[in-house]
């Protein structure tokens, strides 16, 4: 295995993909996040995916010399899952890794996650990591452990980070397919529920991927694309593996769904929306647990919601993360 920097020939390739679009501030720190990997064997394949000035001509002379870093171009932008899969069908890897323009890493995380899955069975196709938001309303940290078969957790609303905390088995992706380019948003989610009927996850439980949130450029933004394209799309892509596993777990899906759905329109402001989803999740799995914290805010509105929210803040800030 390779640490610090120290070449070793015989470990594995990992090609890490990088979808931009016109973040010429931000994708400097993101590239540099990969080029300073305690891991040596990797590619950079950065997809321009468009840009309204080509990344090749803004990125610091250092970087576009580094032979370990290719440039692709989309002649016209076309969507991240576009780029992604542009990236992953280049790449030639025997893992592959994905980081968000604005997202970096610590320097441990790919030697880490190529070390976890060099210790763990051959079923093991999906290491992720923990993950940090940085957000208008403060810092939060999804810890999550579940490892092996993952598919109850998922449809049950686990949360295993984003495409910039999972390292993917190249063996699992032709097994699975590639993401689904139809999806405007929760294009992570819905891949992780195809490899999960795949392979097994594993966890790296310490805080390796950095994320910023809540940019009003970000997709996860998005609260209309997620209620009118992909909420309903990913229920009849996933209803039916749902429903094999029962009805507690045909119902705990869309009552999972539907509170994320929420909680978008909650960032989004639509409060009535909010509202309106809350209270299907509810009816969905009036046992579904994780819906009750917000379900009574959202009934006051606006002005009950924030104020909870708010006082959450107050007690989670004296939490280190």
């Amino acid at each position: 295995m390779l640490t610090g920097g120290n070449i070793d020939d015989e470990a594995p390739l990992v090609s890490v993909v990088i979808p931009t679009y016109g973040r010429d501030k931000d994708l400097p720190d993101a590239i540099e996040s990969v080029l300073d990997q305690q891991y040596e064997r990797l590619e950079l394949i950065v997809v321009d995916d468009g840009s309204p000035t080509s990344v090749a001509t803004t990125l610091p002379e250092p970087f576009l010399n580094d032979e370990r870093m290719t440039i692709i171009r989309h002649e016209e932008n076309r969507g991240a899952n576009v780029a992604r899969n542009t990236g992953i069908q280049a790449a030639s890897g025997e893992y592959v890794a994905f980081l968000d323009d604005d997202d970096q890493w610590d320097e441990t995380k790919v030697r880490k996650q190529v070390e976890t899955f060099s210790r763990s069975s051959p079923e093991t196709g999906v290491v992720y990591t923990w993950v940090r938001r940085e957000h208008p309303a403060g810092t939060t940290v999804s810890t999550p452990t579940a490892s092996g078969d993952v598919v109850t957790d998922l449809l049950t609303g686990s949360n295993f980070g984003q495409f910039s905390s999972v390292l993917v088995d190249t063996e699992v992706i032709a097994d699975a397919g590639l993401p689904d380019e139809r999806f405007p948003a929760w294009q992570d989610r819905e891949w992780f529920f195809r490899l999960a009927q795949s392979c097994e996850f594993q966890p790296v439980e310490e805080t390796l991927t950095y994320r910023q949130t809540g940019r009003e450029d970000s997709i996860t933004s998005n609260f209309q694309q997620k209620r009118d394209v992909a909420y309903p799309l990913f229920v009849e892509k996933h209803g039916d593996l749902a429903a094999e596993y029962g009805r507690y777990y045909k119902r705990t899906f869309l009552a999972s769904m539907r509170r994320s759905l929420a909680r978008s329109a909650i960032r989004a402001g639509e409060y009535g929306e909010a509202r309106k989803y809350f209270l299907l999740a509810f009816f969905a799995n009036p046992l579904h647990r994780p819906v009750y914290p917000h379900l009574l805010p959202s009934l006051g509105g606006k002005w009950a919601y924030e104020s909870i929210a708010s006082l959450r803040r107050q007690v989670t800030e004296t939490v280190p993360v």
